[in-house]
């Protein structure tokens, strides 16, 4: 059972309502409370997958309320264990079970903010991909795929979607920008003054392309947003591997630079499908698991913006479905 502590800062007037609210939830226990001359300070275990319905509860409540604040912090144990009583069942169904929406948002927006680091490890993972695919050495561009930050923008940019924040999109576009035009800028130079084999096994496995490796991206982009929205930072690391958005991405760069135009068009093709394929399962995966924003003017936002970035990744994704169609009947 994953557990959350929380700790809620209200005014001390707001005592009675506060309590009243937490009696009609049934948190797993409530710990303690201190109160100073202005605020009452509680402290509360809670079920992960609880905490949102008691954040929604709490700021639309006490959202206006001046000094009120809620802090989460998760629980990695407790003695003595907390166990449901037998015979007892549960007070809530839980349909989909997930990290909250201010905790899903807190980690995709740290693991996609473009800074100084992220736009120094996308250089050093593009560095690692190019000699790795350069020397066909499986080791090296397996750490570039590990390395690389370019699957937290795109999460970003499904999160944004589902919950129609565009302050969200625009950071997460802006990230992702930088994170194919600089890599793709350096593999290009690679390209140039590097020598190239492209019957090398690295390369040549990202320049040949089918539906198989729809399918694999979007069962990848499924399992990154789901890693996302059950707090497994762990599991991140594997879709990195499965549905490596920089090694297609380089290998275009590299053979655009020594000039071998249709290999480089089917790595790109390969990245494309791999980029939408990521972008579709979030959108559809945070929609599938009810994330959305708590006032129902955002809800209505994030309607539309769901439906358009859902109908435009498939469009996107048909016209690469024919272009490959195309590509594999000309071979």
């Amino acid at each position: 059972m994953a557990l959350r502590f929380v700790e809620i800062f209200i005014p001390v007037e707001k005592e009675a309502e506060l309590f009243e609210l937490l009696n009609s939830f049934e948190p797993v226990t409530i710990v303690q409370k201190e109160t100073s001359e202005q605020l009452l300070h509680t402290k509360l275990l809670l079920n992960t997958e609880h905490t949102e319905e008691l954040m929604d509860r709490l700021e639309g409540r006490f959202a206006n309320t001046e000094n009120f604040r809620i802090v989460i912090v998760a629980v990695q144990a407790t003695i003595p264990r907390i166990e449901t009583p037998p015979g007892k069942p549960q007070s809530r169904k839980i349909k989909f079970a997930r990290i909250s929406r201010e905790e899903l948002y807190h980690d995709i927006l740290e693991a996609s903010h473009l800074s100084w680091l992220f736009t120094t490890m996308v250089a050093l993972s593009s560095i690692v991909a190019a000699i790795g695919l350069a020397r066909d050495n499986t080791a090296a561009v397996i750490g570039a795929m590990v390395i690389a930050p370019l699957l937290g923008p795109n999460v970003a940019l499904s999160l944004a979607s589902a919950l129609g924040d565009f302050d969200l999109a625009k950071n997460a576009r802006k990230a992702n920008l930088v994170g194919i035009l600089l890599p793709l800028c350096l593999a290009a130079m690679f390209g140039m003054l590097m020598p190239l084999d492209i019957d090398g096994s690295e390369i040549l496995s990202r320049t040949q392309i089918g539906f198989l490796d729809i399918v694999l991206a979007l069962a990848a982009g499924i399992a990154g947003t789901l890693s996302f929205t059950m707090g497994l930072p762990g599991a991140i690391i594997g879709v990195m591997v499965a549905v490596a958005l920089l090694p297609p991405l380089v290998t275009c760069g590299m053979l655009l630079g020594c000039g071998q135009w249709q290999p480089a068009m089917n790595a790109g093709l390969l990245f494309g499908v791999n980029l939408i394929c990521v972008n579709l399962a979030g959108v559809v995966t945070f929609l599938v698991q009810g994330v959305r924003p708590l006032w129902w003017w955002d809800k209505e936002k994030a309607h539309k913006a769901t439906r358009r970035a859902i109908i435009t990744w498939l469009i996107c994704l048909a016209v690469l479905a024919l272009l490959i169609l195309a590509t594999n009947w000309q071979s």
